[in-house]
Order: structure tokens, then sequence, then C-alpha cells
């Protein structure tokens, strides 16, 4: 545990262990991703392990086109809350493959909306990519095709991640504690 702006924060996964998935990941995407690969990043919280995946994917022999997106979601805990895209994509994705990357899969609702938009869209094809998946909380039927690592049931932050605009920043994923 680490003290950081008078918060307690206990480290879940260091910087090292996610370089090392974040490597790993980057080979097995590598295997299938073919020549015209899309990169698909959801903001926010997903920029720092979209920035290192790609990088990975560089070294993995991989030169994906990339894209951002941001969606929000409203009207969270309740069955069925919108989904509006506030950053769209300026790629056409018709025809290509599409690795949709995210931070954090868990409800599946956001990533849901973004895999059936791409779908839509005409992309041959739709992967999931998330540094950390909570099965335990799906709200949406989708699975990711690439993890990074099973998350324990608690509100994470680093890594990109953060809590009130705080603590993206950090190399390492942990939860605060108080």
């Amino acid at each position: 545990m680490i003290t950081i702006r008078d918060r307690t924060i206990d480290v879940l996964f260091s910087a090292e262990a996610i370089a090392t998935q974040v490597d790993r990941l980057s080979r097995e995407i590598a295997r299938t991703a073919g020549e015209d690969l899309v990169v698909v990043s959801v903001l926010k919280g997903a920029f720092v392990f979209a920035a290192d995946l790609i990088r990975a994917l560089h070294r993995a022999g991989v030169a994906p086109q990339v894209e951002f997106i941001s969606l929000s979601s409203y009207g969270a805990g309740t069955v069925g809350g919108e989904v509006k895209i506030l950053r769209d994509i300026d790629a056409d994705v018709a025809g290509r493959k599409v690795l949709l990357v995210d931070d954090i899969l868990e409800s599946g609702r956001t990533l849901k909306f973004a895999e059936t938009l791409l779908r839509q869209r005409g992309a041959s094809d739709v992967e999931l990519a998330v540094l950390l998946d909570k099965k335990g909380h799906r709200k949406a039927e989708i699975e990711a095709d690439f993890i990074g690592f099973n998350c324990p049931d608690h509100f994470v932050v680093g890594y990109g991640m953060d809590v009130g605009h705080a603590f993206r920043e950090l190399p390492f994923i942990g939860h605060v504690v108080d």
C-alpha cells in the first residue's frame, strides 16, 4: 500500500506486471491482425493502455491505423441506460478488421454499443482487447477476445483510470482503500 494525495492505495497490478501483459497481448493480437487493422481506443480510460499496446504491436510487426471514440453512458444504474457518442472515429471501417481497446470490461453496455456500431458500419470483424475483465458485473452479452487481467471486485484507479479525475497518471493499477 502507498499513500498518494492523502489517500491510501492498494496496488493490485504493478507497472512491471502490466508491461508483461501488454507484451503478451500484442503477440496474441499480432498472430491474426492482418494487413488492414484499425485499432479503436475508447476514451478516456483506455488511452494509456492503448498507447502501450500500439507500441507493443509495432514491436510485434503490426502497423494499425489508430482511431479514438469517446462514449458516455447515461442512466447508469438503470436497465438499458442510453449510450451516447461524444467523439466518433474518422476512419471508414467497412471491410476492415477492428480491434476495440478499452481499459475495463465491466457491465459491457458501452463496449457492446461500440461493437454493434462498428459492425453496423461494415467492419469485417471486431475483436475486443481489455486490460481488465470484471466478469461478475456483466449486464450485456459480450466477452473480450484478449484480456490482460481478471479484475477483483474493486473500483480501480491508475494506468489511465480515475476517480474524480484523479490518479490517471499512476503507472500501476490499484484501488483506493480510504
